[in-house]
């Protein structure tokens, strides 16, 4: 039978972002159908799919609880899932970046405030950050987040953002805009291509929907080391994109995305084409 591969995507997108809609013909040629599926639609059986890859699914973080019951859902069926279902979930609270600090891994400076355990203002002040970022442990595309100048900024404004859920709190780097943000995707542990984000002028989010230009660009072998280092802490991953920025000559981590990242397929259709044959590696792999 012919396999079909599930593109997961959100309501906004229901026939995907251009440029992944572009894989579909890729994997028709590989005899595979490969077709658009909203996450949460209620009419779907997952058991109808030889695997299923996350996409766009580019709603998840404003309704998490409701993303985590239906990832433990899909989990029941046996299904394959490309990012792997626990991977997904440990992705999801961007907490996950302590355990990379932990295992030798720079990231950029990072406070963690729990609904539990708040970041008091104090050691907030003791951090001497001129500027600085808030935005929720759960979060993509700077949904929430907010940058404050800290002598402007009060104790009674700082409590009332940090005193309901999860955030991480890091000082306004400069280096984003005057460097950029890199990001340096990964198929199945290989390096594919690497993307540098700029945001545009007077603003610090590098998505291309607040104006940020993107490059493809070749990463340093040393850069790439490190870099591999990191996408392959994890296992069984059929993508990943490390996001950083060089901070005084060296790489610090922003982020692993590891759940609906924007891989860039429109930068070249070698780019599509790796992505297709990996895919196609998983499945086999699933199967074995």
């Amino acid at each position: 039978m012919k396999p079909t591969i599930g593109l997961l995507t959100c309501e906004r997108l229901p026939e995907l972002n251009p440029a992944d809609q572009a894989l579909i013909p890729l994997f028709a040629e590989q005899n595979i159908t490969a077709v658009p599926v909203i996450w949460k639609a209620s009419d779907v059986r997952w058991e109808d799919f030889s695997a299923l890859v996350i996409r766009n699914t580019w709603d998840y973080y404003k309704e998490a609880d409701a993303f985590r019951d239906w990832l433990d859902a899909v989990e029941k069926t046996g299904v394959p899932m490309f990012n792997p279902v626990q991977v997904v979930k440990d992705n999801m609270h961007k907490f996950y970046l302590k355990r990379f600090q932990e295992k030798g891994i720079t990231i950029i400076p990072t406070l963690f405030s729990s609904a539990t355990a708040p970041v008091k203002w104090e050691t907030l002040l003791a951090q001497v950050w001129d500027q600085v970022v808030i935005k929720p442990a759960i979060s993509a595309g700077s949904f929430l987040t907010q940058t404050y100048t800290t002598n402007t900024l009060t104790s009674e404004a700082y409590d009332e953002v940090v005193s309901h859920g999860d955030w991480l709190i890091q000082p306004y780097l400069p280096e984003i805009a005057t460097e950029g943000e890199l990001s340096m995707i990964f198929f199945n542990g290989a390096f594919s291509h690497a993307v540098l984000k700029k945001p545009k002028e007077g603003d610090f989010r590098v998505q291309r929907q607040y104006g940020g230009l993107y490059q493809r660009v070749d990463p340093t072998p040393e850069l790439l080391r490190l870099a591999q280092q990191i996408a392959t802490l994890e296992s069984e991953l059929l993508y990943a994109r490390v996001d950083g920025v060089m901070i005084q000559g060296k790489f610090h981590l922003m982020e692993l995305e590891l759940i609906e990242p924007d891989l860039y397929f429109e930068f070249g259709e070698d780019i599509r084409q790796r992505f297709v044959e990996s895919v196609i590696e998983k499945m086999h792999r699933s199967r074995a």
